[in-house]
């Protein structure tokens, strides 16, 4: 008995184990389309004149709000638990969307944030409540922006300007954004999100590679 024991133990178990995970793969290897092709930027301009698009770039997508100073720990709780981690890579950018008038509280947090890490491939952009609230409903989201123009949530929008999140558990709808103000949720449903979007484009690369090696 012992003896039959020890050889599940040994022989059958690692065998579940790699099949189960292997499954995981499969399931998580794409995170699903949301909103299709929402709307580019347009020409919303950085404090240094900077006109950005969304188009070829994995973007981070936040909604400051006018009360950006008052919920300044949400940006510094981003910085830490994925832009750090991540912000040498050439494909990704982060953009916050604020209004027009936010100028000097944006840039006293980007001095803030620049203090700490390299800031330069994260965006603040500025646009009149009228162009935000219209960005903001076509994208087609179940959760509004509150009545400063603002969300905790940060969103992931792909390089062709697909919003993209997660099928929630047991449930018929999808995870939209992650909130900012929760470490443990950037921490771990962001974080293996956004783990499962690069791994995407690193393999696409990699395919493609492989083709132009062939031909």
């Amino acid at each position: 008995m012992k003896k039959n024991i020890v050889l599940f133990t040994l022989f059958v178990l690692p065998i579940v184990a790699y099949m189960f995970f292997a499954s995981g793969v499969n399931t998580f290897s794409k995170l699903p389309t949301l909103t299709p092709k929402i709307q580019d930027l347009g020409n919303w301009k950085t404090l240094d004149g900077e006109i950005v698009s969304l188009d070829k770039k994995i973007t981070v997508l936040g909604f400051s709000g006018s009360e950006i100073l008052k919920n300044r720990g949400n940006y510094f709780n981003l910085n830490q638990k994925i832009y750090e981690r991540y912000h040498k890579f050439n494909d990704l950018q982060f953009v916050t969307i604020c209004p027009v008038g936010t100028e000097k509280d944006v840039a006293y947090i980007q001095t803030e944030l620049g203090k700490i890490s390299d800031i330069s491939h994260w965006k603040f952009v500025f646009a009149t409540p009228l162009e935000i609230q219209a960005f903001y409903d076509q994208m087609k989201l179940r959760e509004k922006l509150d009545e400063n123009l603002g969300t905790p949530n940060v969103y992931i929008v792909d390089k062709e300007r697909n919003l993209r999140g997660r099928k929630l558990q047991d449930e018929k709808e999808y995870k939209e954004g992650y909130s900012t103000f929760h470490i443990s949720e950037l921490s771990n449903e962001m974080l293996d999100d956004f783990k499962i979007i690069l791994y995407e484009y690193r393999a696409a690369l990699k395919k493609n590679n492989n083709a132009s090696r062939k031909i």
